[in-house]
């Protein structure tokens, strides 16, 4: 979602939108067609294609094992393979990126060292302090011969000026407006509902960042330390928490495939030669899947993916994510997760940049409290993140939010990572986050006031839209 930006002309668009577009819905996942699917489908590709079957059953040992008693590799993976329709790859390192300072650090370290190509794909590119540093690197890395292409959402960066792409461009940067609001400037048909929502960078082939960090200098200060009281309306006045991974290995070749079909689709102009797809060695031991969505996909592979998991789970469920507005059947997912004794703990916002998606989640509070959900609201800072662990072994981070828009008109990227240490990783930054956040007890839930309660039925007529 983007920095805060003048209530009315958000309104505006929205309902330009919602008369425009046309409407779409959710798959229906059946319970057991992840059941059905077994484990005899699990591929698992290594740096030089898949692995032998003993070496998969090893790799899938190690990681059931780790998740003790859970089915989750019984049941999940094949059907999450069905549904994405790509291997998990074995052989990469996983860089926990917590907030913007670090991730930031960890991008210009990359694309200063880049040698043969840059390919960066962000919801928002704002003109500002850390928006000219990112225009810095991509121009300076074009001067000494690296291809550099750039996806940038319209609507996301609809403030930022002309001028700006434009020098890119001048400067050698081969850059794609995604879905256009003008019309006449949309070569793929128009669908301005429809929005790139992905947050990632590939460098030279090997690297790719992940998450749910923008271009913008909203991000510019930690979250871990005390700040200022946040002021409602003034999203700049509190600290970001975000998350993103940095993933070195030959998974990234699958990221790499999701960015490519995205100039594709959008009919950007060829793109320059260079050695986008480099054999990459083992970098380490973590395996990883790459998961798009796409509004044009005929279901939210994201969304089926999600669905699976919580359904497989068996120990716990640790969510933390900046926008929730689950339909029905994720509802009934959680709620079905807390009642059979998998403890489920919800990790949201206490401050947003956008009251509507906030209320419009709120009004499922009641029932998730009744079901034996824990929801904890992050305090001193305006929590961006959209991090999912279950069991302690399975792990999506990415850019998708747990809300019709992302599910249904977005396209957004994940990365599903399947590692017990990484996993341990997770748990300690969700507990960090738990520190500094308070509690919600259905007792005080349901004492809120008349207000609060209003705005929420309000804004649940709109979350088709939000």
């Amino acid at each position: 979602m983007p920095p805060v930006r003048p209530l009315l002309s958000r309104a505006a668009s929205a309902c330009s939108f919602a008369l425009l577009a046309a409407c779409s819905s959710l798959p229906t996942i059946a319970p057991d067609t992840a059941e059905a699917a077994g484990t005899g489908g699990v591929r698992i590709d290594g740096a030089h294609g898949p692995l032998s079957p003993d070496a998969q059953k090893r790799v899938l040992a190690r990681l059931q094992a780790a998740g003790q008693d859970t089915d989750i590799f019984q049941r999940h993976l094949a059907y999450e393979q069905e549904i994405v329709g790509s291997p998990l790859s074995a052989g990469n390192r996983v860089t926990l990126l917590q907030d913007g300072p670090s991730t930031y650090q960890a991008l210009y370290a990359a694309m200063a060292g880049a040698k043969n190509s840059i390919d960066m794909e962000s919801y928002i590119i704002e003109d500002d302090e850390v928006g000219r540093r990112f225009a810095t690197e991509l121009k300076a890395a074009v001067a000494r011969g690296v291809v550099v292409n750039l996806v940038y959402d319209s609507v996301g960066s609809i403030d930022t000026p002309k001028a700006y792409f434009e020098d890119l461009a001048a400067h050698g940067v081969n850059t794609l407006q995604f879905n256009p609001i003008d019309p006449l400037k949309a070569k793929a048909g128009w669908d301005v509902n429809s929005r790139d929502h992905r947050k990632l960078t590939i460098v030279d082939g090997r690297t790719a960042f992940v998450g749910g960090i923008n271009i913008s200098s909203v991000y510019s200060g930690g979250s871990f330390r005390q700040h200022t009281k946040y002021e409602p309306g003034h999203g700049q006045k509190v600290p970001w928490r975000d998350t993103d991974l940095q993933i070195d290995g030959p998974v990234v070749a699958d990221f790499q495939k999701l960015f490519m079909d995205t100039w594709a689709r959008q009919k950007g102009k060829a793109m320059a030669s260079a050695d986008y797809f480099p054999q990459v060695e083992r970098q380490g031991d973590v395996v990883v899947r790459a998961i798009g969505g796409t509004s044009t996909e005929p279901y939210s592979q994201i969304y089926a993916t999600l669905l699976s998991a919580v359904r497989s789970s068996s120990t716990s469920i640790l969510l933390a994510n900046a926008y929730f507005d689950p339909d029905p059947q994720l509802m009934g997912a959680i709620k079905d997760a807390a009642k059979r004794g998998v403890d489920v703990q919800l990790l949201l916002p206490s401050v947003s940049d956008t009251w509507l998606v906030s209320a419009a989640g709120r009004r499922h509070y009641g029932e998730l409290l009744e079901a034996g959900v824990k929801i904890y609201e992050r305090q001193g800072a305006l929590l961006h993140s959209k991090t999912t662990l279950i069991d302690g072994v399975w792990c999506a981070v990415g850019s998708t939010n747990l809300d019709w828009r992302s599910f249904l008109h977005n396209d957004e990227i994940d990365a599903i990572v399947l590692s017990p240490a990484f996993g341990d990783q997770m748990r300690a930054a969700f507990a960090n986050d738990l520190a500094q956040s308070q509690q919600l007890t259905l007792d005080k839930w349901q004492s809120r006031g008349l207000f609060p309660r209003l705005q929420e039925w309000s804004a649940g007529m709109w979350e088709y839209w939000l």
